[in-house]
């Protein structure tokens, strides 16, 4: 469940409530599309505004509508005691790993996010996702610290950000050789999928997966097999969407590329979170032109 494509859906809402119909008929989408594994209450499924009730009730959705598709679930939290709550809901629920950011409102350390995970590794028998995440957490990884949380026993993965453009190859050469060989490198930030993937990366933590997972699963399989001009071409194609998760963030454009597509019937955010104004949606609604996915 470490490599390939993992596809990351949106959790939809309908007003203040999950909407858990619209959930698993996503779910159950990306998974008949062939996503190798699926990233539950990830950021763009908005874990951090869920309530322990919440997130449960996400989970189960997600592993019967999964239809035996690997679950990893996010259970990130400010308190180690609720974190270690959430990965005994995300077992109990039948989830196959766990996704953890480290998630704070006062700045942590390296020695407490080191802390972070030994405590939760040793305490859940799932294997975990390092979830290095500095847009949301505010923490930065070294990779110092990605090289000794890597060989805490059951640290399966590491989702790193997308490096800057044109230095991707170096990033993942220079963060492999540090890593334990059989830990797995994920690439997050969709724009650099195709080149991370090519350069030795192992799982593209895919957002627009989510959305259009066939268009990623042939991206990915374009990668694994090594050809490289396809790969990049798949990567091109959709490149006025890539343009919009720079310029507006991933979350808020992939709910309005689903609500525009039909994928859900609202996608509408959890407040105080709020989408697109109408220029976005104007812009969202001429990369679904430009990139021919008008359904």
């Amino acid at each position: 469940m470490f490599n390939g494509l993992s596809a990351f859906p949106l959790t939809p809402m309908a007003g203040e409530s999950v909407d858990l119909k619209a959930l698993g008929r996503v779910v159950n989408r990306v998974a008949r599309a062939g996503a190798d594994s699926l990233g539950v209450l990830g950021s763009t499924g908005n874990y951090a505004y869920l309530s322990r009730e919440e997130r449960r009730a996400v989970l189960e959705i997600a592993v019967e509508a999964a239809s035996g598709v690997p679950v990893l679930a996010g259970i990130g939290a400010v308190r180690t005691r609720d974190v270690l709550v959430f990965a005994a809901d995300a077992q109990n629920a039948g989830a196959s790993a766990l996704l953890l950011a480290p998630v704070s409102y006062q700045k942590l350390s390296e020695a407490e996010v080191f802390g972070l995970f030994d405590t939760v590794a040793g305490e859940s028998d799932l294997p975990i996702v390092v979830y290095d995440n500095p847009g949301t957490t505010g923490f930065t990884f070294s990779d110092d610290l990605h090289a000794r949380i890597a060989r805490i026993p059951g640290i399966a993965s590491i989702k790193i950000p997308p490096p800057a453009s044109g230095e991707v190859a170096a990033r993942v050469a220079k963060l492999k050789a540090g890593l334990p060989e059989e830990t797995s490198l994920g690439i997050s930030g969709d724009w650099a999928a195709a080149e991370a993937l090519l350069a030795g990366c192992n799982v593209w933590y895919s957002v627009i997966a989510g959305v259009l997972p066939q268009q990623a699963r042939t991206l990915v399989d374009h990668a694994v097999a090594g050809r490289n001009d396809l790969a990049s071409a798949a990567s091109s194609d959709l490149e006025p969407i890539w343009s919009l998760f720079r310029t507006y963030g991933s979350l808020r454009v992939t709910a309005a590329l689903a609500e525009d597509l039909g994928v859900v019937p609202s996608a509408a955010l959890p407040l105080p979170l709020r989408g697109l104004d109408s220029e976005g949606r104007e812009r969202v609604a001429e990369a679904i032109r430009q990139c021919g996915l008008e359904v």
